[in-house]
């Protein structure tokens, strides 16, 4: 009989530790008899999960405050359940998990940021990110997706001796070059212009700093007028109206797509010639990266979390919030020959491929739960 393993998580929107639960998730049912438990229903990667015959449990949390009723069902679901794995992601299943798991299971969290600042979120982050601290000796294991992200929690007061490293993986076969669709969002984007066409893909949130990519855009536009932007994600309201008017302020208006959130990302990513990553602070492995390298994209990051160990050699890194640096390194990137750059391309793909594929991530996740089973 499978082990029993529970995922849990906070909704399964669309986010990095979402889409890393869900590769999991798929391929651990080749050993383990899993399930995925959600506090709150109807986010979009659900269906894949579904599709792939992982049941989905949903304790549906109404709003910050349900605390009471939340916890009581959360605490059925888990014992009904009767889990042998939990494994939670990121701080509040991280503290759910740790307070209710049933006796006798292994208890397993995921770390996913590094270095965050909380001053830019409201007081429940830190709340938060302090009881996890206080809590670090309860799992039995406690999972980093990146160096950088062992090493903050570390220095924050985390139990070392629970700490261990697993890269994210990435799907080599959905991410992959020329993908079909790329080609028609390409000329769509840049409507008749030459390009260079650069993007960034992430939530609109302050720690993608995307203050730092305008900017920057600004600056490469002015030495390269038929160049486009792309900015793939969503974010809250208001941030989202700051952002636009930055840009109005900076001239960019007739030179900058707005794409929102799309679910073709394979395809976005193969449309563009640099991905850029502009995190001021926050990332343990940024999953953008390592799919735009998968789709043989060049890019140019951010020195942030574990952004320089996944490049490599194969694209440009930069200090973060420097827009000068990050144009520069957009245009040392763009003067290389299209030789060249192709060759870079093939480089990085292998590079994912070889050190962060998803089979790499699902084996090493697998033989610790193996480990933490048999002891």
């Amino acid at each position: 009989m499978r082990p029993r393993v529970v995922l849990l998580a906070r909704s399964m929107d669309v986010g990095g530790a979402e889409t890393q639960l869900v590769a999991l998730a798929i391929r651990l049912q080749r050993e383990f008899s899993v399930s995925v438990v959600t506090f709150y229903s109807g986010g979009v990667l659900e269906a894949p999960l579904r599709d792939a015959g992982v049941p989905v449990h949903t304790v549906n949390k109404q709003g910050r405050w349900d605390l009471v009723r939340f916890v009581a069902r959360l605490r059925a679901k888990l014992i009904d359940l009767a889990p042998q794995v939990i494994h939670s992601y990121l701080g509040p299943p991280n503290l759910m998990a740790a307070i209710l798991r049933p006796r006798g299971s292994r208890l397993v969290w995921g770390i996913r940021a590094s270095d965050m600042d909380l001053r830019h979120y409201d007081w429940t982050w830190s709340a938060t990110f302090r009881a996890e601290r206080l809590l670090s000796g309860v799992p039995d294991r406690i999972v980093a997706n990146s160096d950088a992200g062992r090493r903050h929690v570390i220095q924050a007061g985390f139990r070392q001796d629970r700490l261990i490293v697993i890269p994210n993986g990435i799907d080599v076969d959905r991410f992959r070059p020329d993908h079909p669709g790329s080609g028609a969002l390409r000329a769509e984007w840049l409507a008749g212009t030459a390009g260079p066409l650069v993007g960034v893909v992430a939530r609109l949130d302050p720690m993608k700093d995307h203050e730092t990519f305008l900017r920057a855009a600004a600056q490469f536009a002015a030495v390269a007028p038929s160049a486009r932007f792309v900015i793939v994600g969503t974010g809250s309201d208001s941030y989202c109206m700051s952002l636009k008017e930055r840009a109005r302020a900076l001239g960019l208006v007739g030179q900058l797509v707005w794409a929102g959130q799309r679910r073709d990302i394979p395809s976005v990513l193969g449309a563009l010639d640099i991905v850029s990553l502009s995190s001021a602070f926050g990332e343990g492995f940024p999953n953008i990266v390592g799919e735009a390298m998968a789709c043989s994209r060049l890019c140019a990051v951010t020195d942030v979390g574990d952004a320089a160990i996944v490049v490599g050699e194969c694209g440009a890194v930069v200090p973060r919030r420097d827009p000068d640096a990050l144009a520069a390194a957009w245009r040392r990137l763009m003067d290389l020959s299209p030789a060249h750059r192709s060759e870079l391309g093939a480089l990085a793909r292998a590079r994912v491929v070889n050190q962060f594929s998803v089979d790499a991530m699902v084996a090493r996740t697998s033989a610790m739960y193996r480990k933490l089973l048999a002891a």
